[in-house]
Formats: structure tokens, sequence, C-alpha cells
């Protein structure tokens, strides 16, 4: 009698006779592996806490430490700090999806999903979309510190909607960065550390904290094309009622070549591991 796990040159258990799923069993075990990444939150409500405690703290400050030394068009520090915030919030929480798989692969938790009949897409899919649901939550909490430190929206609401949206759009682009990261280095600590090696020169050499027309004019090339200064950018016209096309088709261009290109990466390198 033959067993009916086979073990592959990795060395890891392989069902045999499995037969390709369906679309519809796919989704439902991202579903799954999302709520128990979601689940995992709750249970560990640290998790959350912190996430939201630094971007406060970044808020307060620039609004009230450097606000007054910043000169922006308009005058209002607040109403051009708060995109940025919202963006720099979105880009720091997905650093979870790189240190939760790298948590995961070095606790044997991946290696015991290979060993399920579920999607091999769920894995990467179910801890993306959990650090996206996240970045909503955090991201609405944020909305409520820069309301009470003085930020308001002046567009209407569809364009203040397809602002959020874009922010979140941008930062579960780049949580397959994250995840390509995690799952490359198989370390927690290691990962922490490397997913933010990319990710400051992108936050603190952009828009979001101040205009680009005070940096050095080698900087201002840079900081004009990169992607979180474009987001911050159709962020803040969204916001404010300003002309926001020539930026929101660079943010999603921007998205759509994050996905492409790093979404590939991530599975062959979940496949390596």
């Amino acid at each position: 009698m033959k067993d009916s796990a086979a073990v592959q040159p990795s060395g890891r258990p392989q069902i045999q006779g499995a037969r390709p799923l369906s679309p519809l069993v796919a989704v439902g075990d991202i579903l799954a592996v999302t709520k128990r990444n979601v689940m995992h939150l709750w249970r560990v409500p640290q998790l959350l806490v912190f996430s939201v405690i630094q971007p406060i703290m970044f808020v307060l400050l620039f609004r009230y430490v450097f606000g007054g030394a910043i000169q922006v068009p308009g005058g209002q520090y607040v109403n051009y700090l708060m995109p940025g915030i919202f963006v720099q919030t979105a880009l720091f929480g997905g650093a979870s999806t790189s240190i939760g798989l790298a948590y995961d692969l070095k606790g044997g938790i991946i290696d015991r999903m290979r060993a399920l009949p579920m999607a091999r897409s769920a894995v990467l899919a179910g801890r993306t979309t959990a650090d996206l649901l996240r970045n909503v939550m955090v991201i609405a909490l944020m909305l409520i510190v820069g309301t009470l430190v003085g930020f308001r929206f002046h567009g209407s609401p569809a364009s203040n909607f397809l602002g959020i949206l874009l922010v979140l759009a941008f930062g579960y682009a780049f949580s397959w960065v994250y995840a390509m990261i995690g799952l490359a280095v198989k370390d927690p600590e290691t990962a922490q550390v490397a997913g933010f090696i990319p990710i400051f020169p992108l936050v603190f050499a952009s828009s979001a904290f101040v205009p680009i027309s005070t940096m050095p004019g080698w900087l201002q090339a840079f900081a004009k094309v990169q992607p979180v200064s474009v987001t911050v950018s159709a962020a803040r016209a969204l916001f404010s009622a300003q002309p926001a096309w020539h930026y929101v088709w660079q943010v999603l261009a921007w998205v759509a070549a994050i996905i492409i290109i790093f979404v590939p990466l991530a599975v062959r390198q979940y496949r390596k591991t």
C-alpha cells in the first residue's frame, strides 16, 4: 500500500494525486489565512497599539515642534502634513508582512501549510490582505488623530475617499516588497531591519513632510518622481480639492508596476524557501 504523501527533494511532504484547486477554493483558502492573521492581531493587541503610537509621535513632532519652522503653500502645515503621515503609516505598517512571514517560516508554520491541500497562493495573499485590513484600521485611527490636531478635508466626499483608497493601494503594493524581503532573510529580527532600509529614504526624501523645493537640486530630481512623493501629492490634491489627475495616474502606474514586479518575485522566493 502506497503512502498518500511523498517527499519532495527538499524534504517536504507533498500530497499525492491532489487535483488542481478551483478559483473558488483558492479564494476560500486566502480568506482562511487572512482570518488567521487578523485573529493573531486581535489576540496580540500590542501589535496594533504600537503601530499607532509611532505615527502619532510623528504627527505631534512635526505638528507642534517642526511645523512652525516649515513654510508650505497655503500656510496650513497640518493639512500639508497629514497626507504624508497617512502614506508613511501605510508603508511602515507593511513591515509586519516581512516580519510575520519570517516568523512563520522560522517557526515551521509555512512548512505545515505546504503539507495541506490548499492553494499555494493563500499564504502570501492571505498575509498581505490581513496587513491591508490592518492598515485600514490604523489609518482610520490616524484620521481621528489628524482631526484632533486640526486637519480638515476640503475635497468632495468622493475625492477624499479616492485619496484614502490610493494610500491603501500603495501600501498594499509595497506589502509584496516586504513579503519578498521577509522570505529572503528568513529571520524576524533581520526582516525588521531590512524592511526599513529601502523605505526610510523614500519617505524622508519626499514631499511627505517638507516641500521638495527646499531640497538640494540633485535631490529634487529624485524626490519629484519617486512613488512616495507622487502618492502624497495625489492624496494632498484630492483632500484639498485641487487638480489631481496628473498625480493619480502616476500612483496607479506605480502600484501596477510594483505588483507586477514583486508578486512574481515573492512567489518565486516562497517556492525556494
